[in-house]
């Protein structure tokens, strides 16, 4: 979400490194990918999102440690340090501890999201639900419900509850519609 609010905000386009893509099971192939990557950075001005980056990202020193992706790294560092580009390089992990150190040293700025207070739950979920008539909703219940959930987590149960709304043909939501959007982003977390 910060990534497409930076390209959206500076009006470049987003690109998201699919890192699936990017890794193969042949040495060096994965490393050449990420050279052509950083000539596109080069050549197009844009917002690069190298999403769940501590699959090439982490600590080389850990046990299970991939000589290749070890590799891919080095690469990494190289690349980013020799980049004169006027794009934004972006890498998001939710598993920050598991990343080498080295990388923390070649960006510009570190930026950790905390959970949303109960304060800032309540205005995100009335901004995700702006289109829809809200007043059925028991704000605090709903804040409730949604503690312990990211910003990320709680945009999408909103998404999906007002897709549910919506499609039961109507513009109003309640407290049960918002609740169990919210439960079901909160099931693959227990």
């Amino acid at each position: 979400m910060t990534a497409a609010a930076l390209a959206g905000e500076m009006d470049l386009p987003l690109f998201t490194i699919v890192l699936e893509v990017l890794i193969t099971k042949f040495m060096g192939e994965t490393a050449a990918k990420l050279r052509l990557i950083f000539d596109s950075i080069q050549q197009l001005r844009g917002v690069y999102l190298f999403d769940e980056f501590d699959a090439i990202g982490s600590k080389r020193i850990l046990a299970n440690d991939v000589g290749e992706i070890r590799r891919v790294l080095n690469s990494f560092l190289q690349f980013i340090e020799k980049d004169e580009s006027s794009g934004i390089i972006v890498a998001a992990t939710n598993h920050p501890e598991l990343l080498d150190p080295a990388l923390f040293r070649r960006f510009d700025d570190v930026i950790d999201f905390s959970l949303p207070t109960d304060e800032l739950i309540e205005k995100a979920l009335r901004n995700f639900l702006s289109a829809l008539d809200t007043s059925g909703i028991d704000w605090k219940t709903a804040v409730e419900a949604a503690g312990g959930l990211s910003y990320s987590d709680i945009n999408r149960a909103s998404e999906n509850a007002a897709k549910e709304v919506i499609l039961k043909d109507s513009k109003k939501i309640g407290t049960k519609d918002l609740l169990q959007a919210l439960e079901e982003r909160k099931a693959p977390l227990k």
